[in-house]
């Protein structure tokens, strides 16, 4: 394929906007070569600058669960900017979506929306800092949670894919509060609340990881966790921002049946706008001002814009519950088909897949936390994914990342793509 407009563009780009891009992972520093620009999206497809069309394995990094361009969506955001894009007031379309996650999500009794996942995880601390009085948390190795500084420590995805896990400008007395474990591994959580005894107010993670790739949780890890938390007063925060709304209708709480303090949301329940947001039971939540004394506050929280598109999402998951089946379905045939030819041509390689989310590591031993994804070839990786784009198939720019499936997705595109990835692996 030819990229001959978008390799202008990314050097126009570059002139004026740090690294040509607004978020670092889209640069292609990890895989090399020039970023690609989008010009529309329809379905399980994207267009690019130069009229290639890609089939669609990102999705906006999650958010498009029932395609680009979803009708109910765009109608629903078209109308609404009609009447006013923001207000700064409450709007009634701000209770109808909240009453539906409320109903849709189990273990909850208030939301507050905000602007981005990055938000909703650094409040849910702050919140969960203000209800325990204590000042520490632990987070996982090579689980995202944002860019908020107390977040930084170790993070996923384009932290690692840029060499820099401990972000300049992050102070050390930020650092210090954080609390660093390894994911899958009960034992050093159990050391870290063991030499901290009293003073950790949360335990945040990525309850199915996507910024290491996909890795789903060991048998008994969100359970013990959830045990730990309970026995020593400390608040158990999930971060849904890519599995809310889209694993299961209530998140990886329905699916493990295993209840978090404070969920985090994003992507999915904002319909490809910008939004965020944070849930808990009422206890919790009312330590919110106005009513209670954790501030937290935002100009465009609540954007008619955005709360028009995340409910006309929520609304079509909560009357198709069948979708969430017929996503993992083709999840599974994808994985089954890429394994299949793989193998045939002698790749060493593993895939992690839960639900719509699924990854390939190319390396041969399980794929259990940021140690083990590490361990991936990523010359390997670099040749995948760049033959996949000359084949019309897009995936992350970075072997830590994963793959998001789509309902727009036919079982035709499923098939193109393995034939794709046999064409890919017979050039390794």
């Amino acid at each position: 394929m030819i990229y001959k407009r978008s390799s202008q563009l990314f050097a126009e780009a570059e002139k004026v906007i740090p690294g040509g891009v607004n978020s670092p992972v889209r640069a292609f520093k990890a895989v090399g070569g020039t970023p690609i620009f989008v010009k529309s999206a329809k379905g399980a497809y994207l267009y690019d600058e130069d009229g290639n069309r890609l089939i669609d394995y990102i999705n906006s990094w999650g958010p498009m669960i029932l395609g680009h361009a979803f009708e109910p969506v765009v109608q629903a955001v078209i109308e609404k900017a009609k009447l006013g894009t923001s207000f700064g007031m409450p709007t009634e379309l701000e209770t109808q979506i909240a009453a539906l996650a409320v109903a849709m999500v189990p273990n909850i009794d208030k939301i507050r929306f905000v602007n981005s996942g990055t938000e909703a995880c650094m409040s849910a601390v702050r919140l969960a800092r203000g209800f325990t009085k204590r000042d520490k948390i632990v987070k996982f190795a090579g689980c995202y949670h944002g860019h908020s500084d107390s977040f930084l420590i170790q993070a996923g995805s384009g932290a690692i894919t840029f060499g820099s896990p401990n972000s300049p400008g992050v102070t050390e007395g930020t650092a210090k509060d954080t609390l660093l474990a390894n994911y899958n591994d009960l034992e050093n959580v159990k050391t870290l609340i063991e030499a901290n005894e009293n003073e950790i107010a949360a335990i945040i993670v990525e309850p199915v990881a996507g910024n290491m790739g996909c890795i789903p949780p060991n048998k008994g890890f969100l359970e013990g966790l959830r045990t730990l938390c309970t026995a020593n007063g400390i608040l158990l925060i999930f971060d849904e921002v890519m599995t809310g709304f889209r694993l299961a209708r209530g998140g990886v709480q329905e699916l493990f049946n295993v209840d978090a303090d404070i969920v985090c949301f994003g992507k999915v329940i904002g319909g490809g706008l910008p939004v965020g947001a944070f849930a808990a039971r009422e206890e919790i939540m009312n330590y919110l001002a106005p009513l209670g004394p954790v501030y937290q506050a935002g100009t465009l929280s609540g954007n008619p814009l955005a709360m028009a598109a995340g409910l006309a999402m929520l609304q079509t998951l909560d009357n198709d519950r069948a979708i969430f089946q017929r996503l993992a379905d083709k999840t599974a045939y994808l994985h089954e088909g890429i394994d299949k030819v793989l193998k045939a041509n002698n790749v060493v390689f593993t895939i992690n897949r839960i639900g719509s989310m699924i990854s390939v590591h190319f390396d041969a031993r399980p794929v259990v936390d940021l140690k083990t994804a590490g361990n991936g070839d990523n010359e390997t990786f670099k040749k995948f994914f760049h033959g996949l784009l000359n084949e019309g198939v897009y995936i992350a720019p970075s072997a830590y990342e994963t793959w998001f499936i789509t309902d727009a997705l036919s079982y035709e595109d499923l098939d193109f793509t393995i034939q794709a990835v046999d064409k890919v692996a017979k050039t390794f």
